[in-house]
């Protein structure tokens, strides 16, 4: 057993999945997660400048951090949409305040909270993780948290939810392919369809690497989104569907199959015989089904079974002809 077949199966088990947005795009997410904060703060002092209790603390819930990561890193994402951030951070509040003014003096108390305000998401259709934290934070929060009762509802969480709302809108209507809410982006990213008649072709694994990286974004994925998606791959698999005409030693080829029948080979080499169909194609599978065993194939086997030659790309692997 290799080291790079136990160093993956290690990433497989703790799901730690290839990430295919660009470096531009990880600046953009880190940058609107601080701003989205800053933004909460202001909204905040601005609103009580002298704060929400006699020490003039309190202004700003620890669990609006999480939600700018969703904000702002996968704005696209289901549970990043409005009625999830506001339904989830005001109901779960809710939640968190009744919880502790039946129940004040029970360990219990706070995993009570949670448990409730993730099952009233699930009904209202609101789920938001962070929310768990508003309920929590109702219960544990102490004297500053109890003190403002059902008024914790208001001031501050909806108040901080309202100004990350506002800056996650307009710092991401900078960026065509992240506007927010997920439908103003949506309306400007996919180009005329084809009509489902004219599809010749069906999906490859390759097909869904490049739709991903045209949206460009870590995929917390809605059904919109997936149709979306579903339609990027369509007009993708539509592309230069032809077997290889040559087989070159040291590039990779792609059988442009799903799930576990896909895999890709490398060829090692190519050993002359009486002639060129006959030659044999040396491999190596580099990915997918039966990764890293060796194998031989006469050159027209192995054009067969290789629907496009493919290569790397942000961990991805994608036809050359979308290779930059």
């Amino acid at each position: 057993m290799s080291i790079k077949f136990l160093l993956n199966e290690i990433r497989s088990y703790l799901g730690i999945e290839r990430n295919t947005t660009s470096h531009r795009e990880k600046l953009i997410s880190g940058t609107g997660a601080t701003l989205g904060v800053f933004a909460v703060y202001l909204g905040a002092l601005w609103a009580f400048p002298e704060g929400l209790n006699p020490a003039g603390n309190f202004l700003l819930i620890t669990s609006m951090g999480a939600s700018a990561v969703l904000l702002f890193a996968v704005p696209q994402g289901a549970l990043s949409q409005p009625w999830h951030v506001f339904g989830g951070h005001v109901v779960s509040a809710a939640v968190g305040v009744t919880c502790h003014s039946l129940f004040p003096s029970y360990a219990w108390t706070g995993a009570l909270a949670v448990g409730l305000a993730v099952s009233v998401m699930y009904y209202l259709r609101c789920i938001h993780p962070p929310g768990g934290a508003t309920a929590l934070l109702a219960v544990i929060g102490g004297p500053d948290v109890y003190d403002l009762g059902y008024a914790y509802v208001i001031t501050p969480v909806a108040v901080n939810v309202i100004s990350i709302l506002l800056m996650a809108v307009v710092f991401n209507a900078f960026f065509p392919w992240r506007r927010y809410p997920a439908h103003l982006s949506r309306r400007h990213r996919i180009s005329a369809q084809t009509k489902p008649a004219e599809r010749q072709y069906e999906l490859t694994r390759e097909d869904f690497s490049a739709a991903m990286q045209v949206l460009n974004s870590y995929v917390d994925i809605t059904a919109d989104s997936l149709t979306e998606l579903l339609e990027l791959a369509k007009q993708h698999a539509e592309k230069n569907i032809t077997h290889p005409d040559v087989i070159y030693v040291g590039r990779y080829y792609s059988n442009g199959k799903l799930g576990t029948l896909w895999s890709v080979r490398e060829v090692v080499a190519i050993v002359p015989d009486s002639g060129a169909e006959q030659d044999k194609v040396v491999f190596n599978t580099v990915a997918g089904a039966r990764t890293y065993d060796t194998g031989e194939a006469s050159r027209s086997e192995f054009t067969r079974w290789a629907r496009f030659e493919v290569t790397q790309q942000n961990g991805h692997w994608v036809r050359v002809e979308e290779s930059i």
